[in-house]
């Protein structure tokens, strides 16, 4: 980053901390570990998928606190956050888009399927 901050910082220390990161094993899962910013080539193109057991409004009590890595990553001196809310943005219309289009064909599939 032309910010002079590494993307990963925030999280590595983080995770490195959780994991007994001294010995061998350790050494070699925090050696296996990527942090991207983004989303990076390989993965755009697959399917995202939602993980019910690691949601927020699921795993966290009403009322407890919690912290997102982009806000603390601007705290600390990231300055893309305004440009990742941008992009954000756009990728939800395009995914609403796309959904109501599937919705749209499922229906229509369900119709035929029915009358066949």
């Amino acid at each position: 980053l032309s910010s002079g901050i590494n993307a990963e910082w925030p999280l590595r220390p983080g995770i490195r901390g959780m994991i007994p990161h001294k010995t061998k094993r350790g050494m070699e899962a925090l050696n296996r570990l990527k942090v991207f910013e983004g989303i990076p080539p390989p993965y755009d193109k697959t399917k995202r998928m939602v993980v019910p057991s690691a949601l927020r409004v699921l795993r966290l009590k009403p009322g407890r606190k919690y912290a997102s890595i982009g806000r603390l990553s601007h705290e600390v001196g990231w300055k893309y956050r305004d440009v990742v809310e941008k992009l954000e943005e756009k990728r939800k219309e395009k995914s609403a888009a796309y959904f109501a289009a599937k919705k749209k064909l499922d229906a229509l599939r369900a119709k035929a399927e029915a009358t066949v």
